[in-house]
C-alpha cells in the first residue's frame, strides 16, 4: 500500500473530536514539538474515517463519545483496514468496559482527557515508534484491497474464504508462559470482523480454558475422529465463546483420552485445523512442550511460529536445540518469531546473572520480536481469576500490557493482506515432511 509522504520526518497525526475547544487545545499543545504535524481534524467519527482514507497518517487521536459515529466504530474501521495508522483513544470516563470496547476495536492507547503535556506527547512517540514495523510492511505493499473499506461494504461472509493463518506458539519448557502469550495474542489480534480462534493443543494438560473461565462438555475430543470431513456448522457447535468473541477448542478434560488422541491418531489436530482454518483470520494454537508426532504436525502446517524463552540457561539451550532442529528442516527464518518472556530488561546488580534480551538475541543469533518484560505474579493471576487476557485488564499502559500489544499488532501487520503463501498443506499433501514422526 502506498501511503503519502512529504519527505519530512514528522509524525503526521490527525484529530477526531465533536468539541472544537477540545481539538484546538489538543493542536495548540502539538504546535510547540517540531516533529508533530497535524495534518487534519474532523468532528465526528465518519469524517475521521474519510480523512483517515485520504491523508493515512502516522497516528490518529480521537474521543470516544462523537455523533453520527462514535470513536469505536471509527477506530474499528480504520485500525481493519489501515493497521499502519495507531490510534490512541480519549475518554473523560475510566471504565474498563470502555477500554476493553476500544482494544477490540484496534485502539492501543488511552489518553484522558484533558491530557497532561507529557502524557500527550509520551504517548504519541510510543505509538509511532511501537507501530514502525508495521508502517515499514505496508509501505511496500501496493495492494489496492488493503485501502479503507467504504462504510456501507458489508461483513465478509464466513463461506470459508478468511485469511487462515495459523500461529503455533511453542516452548520446549515448561512455565515459559506460553498460554498467557497465546491467549493474549488471540485477543490482540481481534479487531472489527477478524475471526480469532484459540486451539488448546495441549491435549492431557491444556489450561486454555482454566486462563479464560470457559466450562465446556464439548472438547477438542468430539472433533478427533470426524477429520475426514468434517463439517462447519458441527465445529462451530463444539468450540467455546469467550465473552471478549475469541472462539476456543479446548483441549479434553480428562488426560487420558488426550494421551489416546496423541497416541493412536496424532494427525487428528493438524487435520482439524487444516479444515477449518479458512474459515478464520487467525488460528492461535496453544501447544505441548514436546516435539512428538502432534506438534510436529502443527509446526508443520503453522504460517508463524513464535517461540518462546525465558532468561535461563536451560530454556536457552532448549530454544537453541529447537531453532538447530526448525533450520536443518528447512524451515524459513521468516516463518519463525522470537519471543522473550519474564525478561530482565535493565538488570539490577543482584540480576546481572540474568541474561538479557539482547544476550538471549546474540547467543541464539535470531532477533527478538517481541521482548515481554518480568511483571508481578499477582498481575497475572488477577487476570487469570478475572478470566480475560492480560491485555483486557484496566491498566492499558502497564508495561507487559504494551508489549502483548505490541506483539499482536506486530504479526497482525506483518500477515494480514496476505493470505497463506504456503499452498503446500492440501489434503493431498503427505503430511510429517519436516519431522521423523512418520507412521510406522
Amino acid at each position: 500500500m502506498k501511503r503519502p509522504d512529504d519527505g519530512s520526518d514528522s509524525i503526521t497525526i490527525i484529530l477526531v473530536d465533536d468539541i472544537q475547544d477540545a481539538r484546538d487545545g489538543i493542536q495548540r499543545l502539538l504546535s510547540f514539538e517540531q516533529d508533530f504535524k497535524v495534518v487534519g481534524t474532523a468532528e465526528n467519527g465518519r469524517q475521521g474515517v474519510a480523512l483517515v482514507q485520504e491523508l493515512q497518517p502516522d497516528i490518529v487521536i480521537m474521543d470516544i463519545n462523537m455523533p453520527d459515529m462514535d470513536g469505536l466504530e471509527a477506530a474499528s474501521r480504520i485500525t481493519k483496514a489501515l493497521p499502519f495508522v495507531g490510534v490512541i483513544m480519549m475518554s473523560v470516563q475510566d471504565d474498563s468496559d470502555y477500554m476493553q470496547r476500544a482494544m477490540l476495536a484496534g485502539a492501543r492507547f488511552f489518553l484522558s482527557k484533558p491530557p497532561s503535556t507529557d502524557q500527550l506527547y509520551g504517548t504519541i512517540r510510543n505509538v509511532y515508534e511501537q507501530y514502525a514495523p508495521i508502517r515499514e510492511r505496508f509501505r511496500r505493499m501496493n495492494d489496492p484491497s488493503a485501502m479503507l473499506m467504504d462504510p456501507a461494504d458489508e461483513k465478509r461472509p464466513d463461506d470459508g474464504t478468511r485469511a487462515g493463518h495459523v500461529i503455533v506458539v511453542y516452548s520446549p519448557a515448561g512455565g515459559t508462559g506460553c498460554t498467557t502469550i497465546a491467549t493474549n495474542l488471540a485477543s490482540g489480534l481481534m479487531k472489527e470482523d477478524i475471526k480469532t480462534l484459540v486451539v488448546d493443543a495441549d491435549l492431557e494438560f491444556g489450561d486454555v480454558g482454566t486462563f479464560l473461565d470457559l466450562r465446556s462438555q464439548s472438547t477438542i475430543s468430539e472433533l478427533a475422529d470426524k477429520t475426514d470431513d468434517l463439517d462447519a456448522e458441527y465445529f462451530d457447535s463444539v468450540v467455546a465463546t469467550h465473552n471478549s468473541g475469541i472462539r476456543v477448542l479446548l483441549s479434553p478434560s480428562l488426560p487420558n483420552v488426550g494421551a489416546d488422541i496423541r497416541e493412536l491418531n496424532p494427525d487428528a489436530v493438524s487435520a482439524i485445523i487444516e479444515q477449518i482454518r479458512y474459515y478464520y483470520d487467525f488460528v492461535v494454537v496453544d501447544t505441548s512442550h514436546n516435539i512428538d508426532a502432534v506438534v510436529a504436525g502443527l509446526l508443520e502446517l503453522a504460517t508463524k511460529i513464535v517461540v518462546v524463552v525465558t532468561p535461563t540457561l536451560p530454556a536457552i539451550k532448549n530454544v537453541k536445540l529447537v531453532l538447530d532442529l526448525l533450520e536443518k528442516s528447512n524451515v524459513n527464518k521468516e516463518k519463525v518469531a522470537l519471543v522473550v518472556n519474564k525478561a530482565i530488561e535493565n538488570p539490577s546488580r543482584h540480576q546481572r546473572a540474568h541474561p538479557t534480551p539482547d544476550r538471549i538475541s546474540n547467543y541464539l543469533k535470531m532477533d527478538v520480536t517481541a521482548s515481554i518484560p518480568l511483571t508481578d505474579e499477582y498481575f497475572i493471576l488477577n487476570a487469570i481469576n478475572k478470566g480475560v487476557p492480560v491485555i483486557a485488564m484496566r491498566d492499558p499502559n502497564k508495561p507487559i500490557v504494551k508489549r502483548l500489544l505490541e506483539l499482536s499488532d506486530t504479526l497482525y501487520g506483518s500477515m494480514m493482506g496476505t493470505l497463506v503463501e504456503d499452498q503446500e498443506t492440501e489434503k493431498s499433501k503427505e503430511r510429517r515432511g519436516l519431522f521423523s514422526f512418520g507412521k510406522s
